[in-house]
């Protein structure tokens, strides 16, 4: 498996901007358009259920549940992207992930940021 399938990300010119941080450095917020998400819930099929059990109980990666977590990040990422866009947002600040279980079928994952317009500083 290569590295692009434990990973994740936007590419090197996004139209919309994600960042982890507060700002972004030359540039200024001229917009909060406010709190955007994208959301999903993925299960696991029972196959990957006791193959996890299994390794779990020798030990060692999980690789099967890992690149289902990746590509189920990626997916809330996505959407968190199209929500943005479609508010008119050119980047999103403060992104965060949280990940739970729901109701013990499945993992809930959220992005979450603030959708905003940036600009060069003057």
């Amino acid at each position: 498996m290569g590295i692009e399938e434990y990973g994740g990300g936007q590419g090197p010119h996004p139209d919309v901007l994600v960042v982890t941080t507060n700002d972004v450095p030359g540039f200024e917020v001229r917009q909060v358009i406010g709190e955007v998400f994208g959301l999903t819930v993925r299960s696991r099929h029972l196959g990957s259920q006791i193959g996890a059990g299994l390794k779990s109980m020798i030990g060692g990666e999980l690789k099967g549940l890992t690149k289902t977590l990746v590509e189920t990040r990626n997916q809330a990422m996505d959407r968190l992207v199209e929500q943005a866009r479609a508010r008119g947002a050119n980047a999103v600040l403060m992104f965060r992930f949280d990940v739970t279980e729901a109701a013990d079928v499945g993992t809930e994952v959220c992005a979450y940021g603030t959708a905003v317009v940036i600009g060069p500083q003057p």
